[in-house]
């Protein structure tokens, strides 16, 4: 086989599918804007479907070593002191103990690793056009020069350059949750390595969450949707975040200063994508491009099983696309929209907007892991 696929986006999604296209025979290459991997970003879960294709990618080792011992979330008041906690291995998906948390960034580069050697990678370079046709696509690109391809697959995240260009622009899909998230790595270890800190306010969070060495904050925090938005702002989003946490209590002062100071800041608005069809023609679109983040990691989990859907679709039927595309989409929907369908309730755990809202939270907090557990002993055996 010597089919040729254009990936943009070497993240999560798009380096586990350039792996799997590259193991299947596909001639992959990767466009990424960003000079190289980052820093930042929240740590994610690896788990339940995503478990078996990194085991198969053989990567499983290197993503234990690099993840968190994090058992407990604890929800703390004004002055530190623990007012509620959750037993996270409640909420375990169907792979049980087999799943690890791993800093994103960690994460990604893992899996850029294990495809690296396969798959030829554009770096610090973007799309700037698409023009398909019925034998292939045409793409120029902001450095290198234009280039055809059989096939592109948009990986490159909420505001996919592949989607604006193949489907339109971003405010025909994206819908605003009212949501707003900032993380960055701090300077110097915090707190215990096997507890994640959440510090509530109304309509505020600041979450602690320790890696394996300095830990990562994240800043979340309810907000309509600022006009003229550029999700490139680094300015503004310090803005945004600063203005949103100032005078309120526990250690942020402290780290209001290393958001002001730093230069890798993560910030984005928490959106559902409603795209009717996820590809066009000879172009499909895969993890946040094609469908939503969460506030509970889940995203890079479904970018990882979304990716191996894809290649074994494409790899099954090298000779009708549309119909690789078509049960691509139909099988990982089945995964998506359910974790669409939570992110109210994911905020209204994470980020209540009231103070009766935090209170009842913390009070429930005694009741859903006992729930869970139930649940758990009566679902019916695979």
């Amino acid at each position: 086989m010597n089919k040729t696929v254009l990936i943009s986006g070497a993240g999560i999604g798009g380096s586990t599918l350039a792996f799997w296209l590259a193991h299947r025979g596909f001639q992959v290459t990767v466009v990424e804007r960003a000079a190289g991997q980052r820093s930042s970003g929240n740590p994610v879960d690896v788990k339940g479907p995503a478990v078996d294709v990194v085991e198969k990618m053989g990567i499983m080792p290197q993503l234990r070593a690099a993840g968190s011992d994090v058992s407990r979330m604890s929800f703390v008041d004004g002055r530190g002191r623990r007012v509620a906690h959750v037993d996270l291995k409640a909420f375990q998906g169907s792979a049980g103990d087999r799943e690890v948390e791993v800093p994103r960034a960690d994460l990604a580069s893992i899996l850029l690793d294990a495809g690296r050697e396969k798959a030829e990678f554009l770096w610090d370079d973007t799309i700037t056009s698409l023009a398909q046709d019925s034998d292939g696509v045409e793409v120029t690109f902001a450095v290198a020069r234009p280039r055809r391809f059989d096939l592109v697959i948009g990986a490159d995240g909420l505001h996919s350059t592949v989607r604006r260009l193949a489907f339109g622009d971003e405010t025909e899909f994206l819908v605003h949750q009212g949501i707003y998230v900032a993380t960055l790595r701090i300077d110097r270890p915090f707190g215990n390595d096997r507890e994640v800190l959440i510090y509530n306010t109304p309509g505020r969070a600041l979450a602690v969450h320790p890696t394996r060495g300095n830990a990562v904050a994240a800043f979340m925090f309810r907000h309509s949707g600022v006009p003229g938005y550029d999700h490139r702002d680094t300015e503004l989003h310090k803005r945004m975040v600063i203005d949103a946490f100032t005078d309120q209590g526990w250690r942020l002062p402290e780290l209001l200063d290393q958001v002001r100071g730093t230069d890798d800041l993560f910030f984005d608005s928490v959106s559902k994508g409603e795209l009717p069809r996820w590809s066009n023609g000879r172009i499909a679109l895969l993890g946040d491009a094609a469908s939503c983040v969460s506030l509970f990691g889940d995203g890079s989990t479904l970018a990882i099983a979304g990716a191996y859907t894809l290649a074994e679709k494409l790899a099954a039927d090298t000779t009708d696309h549309d119909a690789a595309f078509q049960r691509y989409e139909q099988r990982h929907r089945v995964l998506v929209e359910p974790k669409l369908e939570g992110v109210t309730a994911a905020a209204a755990m994470l980020i209540p907007a009231t103070r009766a809202g935090i209170a009842v939270r913390n009070a429930a907090t005694r009741v859903v892991p006992a729930v869970l557990a139930i649940r758990s002993r009566l679902r019916p055996a695979a």
